[in-house]
């Protein structure tokens, strides 16, 4: 034991001047002075107390100990018994580290893009003058819009899409622009509108805004300066030399304006004409002018500093005119020239869609591509192409390696004014069929230039309208209003002097059953409420459960959480004058959506003579009928009255896709598959 205790002294201390080594002082020489500078202490020198005769320790009996010093701890740490579980552990965990790396890169590489926001969720469109009044004057205003937030999350909307509020003199409502930097006093201030931009990301909102690039204002700065030749300004838009005699105009050419009559306004300042494809009052600004390219670019910068998250870029076609000033061929060609005064009566091949236009909107998305690397903040872009062909339609999506718009708004259900199963079936499938390989479809079914869906079709439509933009593939849009089936007002006692064909869609949101609807306080309204809001409005509504506004709340949640109606793949099975009937469906989810409107009169639908497979008897996943929700349904023998609609729902590992008798009739723009074991979303079906 002595012998024992001789070992441990000799290894855990050092001493100098009764300095001892607790195992965290390691051997490190001590120096201390002594006072008297002639002393053996100014050398110093270890003194160690071990074995005699011993020049290094003998380890063989020790056993590790608290405190050990590292001589000790390496001596341990050498042996095999120590030494390799170190190892297997160390090699353990980089295998480890390896496998997550792998895994994380197998995973990323073989998962399908992510939907952004505009992919998301419906959008809810907003004509600002209509939808709530907060000061009083009888004009909807932005406050009035951030005091409404609340209602709109309950709808589910991702992105909430306001039509212009720039300072206006209001010509054709919102596209006589003033100033593309100030907001209309009607609407409020700039202020309001950050407060606004704030509150609508606060609830998780996105935000796109109207663009009309094409033309300002007459009282636009612009066009004061450049109609008295200033600078840069002289050609900032399109002049050319014409004759006045008598106060009549000799224009350059027989272009005509959309709304009739010559597109040439002559201007005694500059004694020239210039050119409108709108109202005199909006003239044409010259995109072939790079300055004014560069002043379009500046704005748009301006706008997404502010924060919006994206733009409607209006009136696109337009925005090039053929150099050599040409006469347009007339449609009638036995017609007398000089009767040709409505814009129907030519065709535009000089005045729309030029060569280059495309360019130019290319620059547009190159713009807001500067303002879209940070994750998160993906800026969206949308084209209206209102009156274009199919074909010319999906050339704003842009090239497979040159993109455009995210997409061009499709407003082609909003024309559809006599509603039947074949009619609804060929606006789907011609949009489907020619949408460029991977793109992202839209659907909405009124705007602010268009009847309201009940004043076109019929209130027994909306309901089954809101079905079917909620289970077709893409992103819904609702113009404000017809989640509650508004219709148009009448067209009388207007106090506005526009075109009342475009203000009857316009009139105040129905908020309740209060005067002006709910939608002011104030003694007027700027256009009159519609006779029905005691009984159509969302004060009514959110309380009746088979109301329109429950059944729209009760698509829109469906569409949120259901990754059938998000991703799933779509094809059609059936169209006749009454029906038309579609499925939806994802790989790796065992279950099917059927989706059955009914466009035309009480009819009996077999469905069993056009799906061998499906069960007798499925389930009713929603109805325009509340009645019908939950229940089960005999699928040789379905009787749907008019406009009514069901979606089904039944399990099934043969989906339709697979299948050679429908293969050809189904789509999906981003394909996925969805894996239930690992609850994942992957692209290698």
């Amino acid at each position: 034991m002595a012998e024992d205790k001789s070992k441990r002294d000799f290894i855990g201390m050092s001493i100098k001047g009764g300095q001892t080594n607790n195992g965290f002082v390691q051997n490190e020489d001590i120096l201390e002075r002594d006072p008297d500078p002639g002393s053996r202490a100014d050398s110093p020198h270890l003194t160690a107390v071990g074995i005699p005769g011993s020049a290094e320790p003998d380890l063989k009996d020790i056993q590790p100990y608290a405190g050990m010093p590292k001589e000790v701890l390496f001596h341990f740490s050498r042996q095999a018994r120590y030494r390799v579980p170190r190892e297997i552990l160390f090699w353990l965990t980089v295998a480890s580290v390896l496998v997550l790396i792998g895994a994380t890169i197998a995973i990323i590489a073989i998962s399908p893009k992510c939907l952004d926001w505009w992919q998301a969720g419906p959008m809810y469109q907003i004509y600002p003058r209509s939808f709530k009044d907060s000061d009083q004057d009888g004009n909807g205003d932005l406050k009035g819009i951030q005091d409404k937030l609340d209602y709109i999350t309950t709808l589910n909307i991702k992105t909430v899409w306001i039509t212009s509020f720039y300072k206006s003199s209001l010509k054709d409502f919102r596209h006589g622009v003033e100033d593309f930097r100030e907001i209309d006093p009607i609407f409020g201030t700039m202020k309001d509108f950050e407060n606004l931009l704030a509150a609508i990301h606060d609830k998780g909102l996105k935000l796109i805004i109207d663009f009309i690039p094409n033309h300002t204002s007459d009282n636009h700065t612009w066009f004061q300066l450049s109609r008295t030749r200033t600078g840069k300004y002289t050609d900032y838009y399109i002049w050319h030399d014409c004759t006045q005699e008598n106060g009549i105009t000799k224009p350059p050419n027989n272009w005509l304006s959309v709304y009739g009559n010559s597109g040439w306004q002559f201007d005694e300042v500059r004694n020239q004409c210039y050119f409108h494809q709108f109202t005199k009052e909006q003239p044409d600004l010259n995109f072939r002018n790079a300055d004014v390219q560069e002043e379009i670019k500046e704005i748009i910068q301006f706008w997404l500093a502010k924060g919006v998250d994206g733009f409607s870029f209006d009136a696109v076609k337009f925005l090039l005119e053929a150099e050599h000033l040409r006469d347009e061929s007339q449609v009638n060609k036995t017609q007398m020239p000089d009767t040709v005064t409505q814009y129907s009566e030519l065709y535009h091949d000089f005045t729309s869609t030029q060569v280059g236009m495309h360019d130019i909107v290319r620059s547009f998305r190159q713009t807001m591509d500067q303002y879209s690397s940070e994750p998160g903040r993906y800026r969206f872009m949308g084209t209206e192409a209102n009156g274009e062909t199919i074909d010319r339609t999906m050339m704003y999506y842009g090239l497979s390696f040159i993109q455009e718009a995210d997409f061009p708004f499709n407003d082609y259900l909003t024309s559809l004014n006599t509603p039947s199963g074949n009619s609804v079936f060929e606006v789907i499938t011609s949009w489907m069929e020619n949408m460029p390989e991977g793109k992202w479809p839209n659907w909405m079914i009124s705007g602010p230039d268009n009847a309201r869906l009940s004043s076109r079709l019929g209130t027994e439509y909306v309901n089954i309208m809101n079905m079917l933009v909620f289970t077709l593939p893409g992103t819904p849009i609702t113009y404000y209003g017809e989640e509650i089936g508004m219709g148009d007002i009448l067209a009388t006692n207007l106090n506005e002097s526009y075109n009342v064909d475009t203000l009857l869609s316009k009139s105040p949101m129905q908020w309740d059953n209060t005067s002006n609807a709910g939608f002011s306080e104030g003694s007027h309204t700027w256009l009159p409420t519609s006779s029905d809001y005691h009984t159509v409005n969302v004060d009514v509504q959110k309380t009746q459960p088979t109301s329109a506004l429950k059944l729209y709340q009760e698509l829109s949640l469906l569409h949120a959480n259901e990754l059938l109606l998000s991703r799933g793949w779509f094809c059609y099975l059936r169209n006749d004058s009454n029906f038309v009937v579609y499925a939806r469906e994802l790989d790796g989810i065992d279950r099917v959506f059927l989706v059955v409107l009914n466009f035309g009169e009480s009819s009996l639908l077999n469905l069993k003579e056009m799906i061998s497979n499906i069960p007798t008897r499925v389930t009713i996943r929603l109805s325009t009928n509340a009645a019908y929700k939950g229940s089960e349904v005999d699928t040789s023998a379905i009787v749907l009255d008019k406009g009514v609609g069901l979606i089904l729902e039944y399990n099934t590992k043969n989906l339709f896709h697979h299948q050679t008798a429908f293969s050809d009739r189904c789509f999906v723009s981003n394909r996925a598959c969805y894996s239930s074991v690992l609850n994942i979303l992957y692209s290698l079906c």
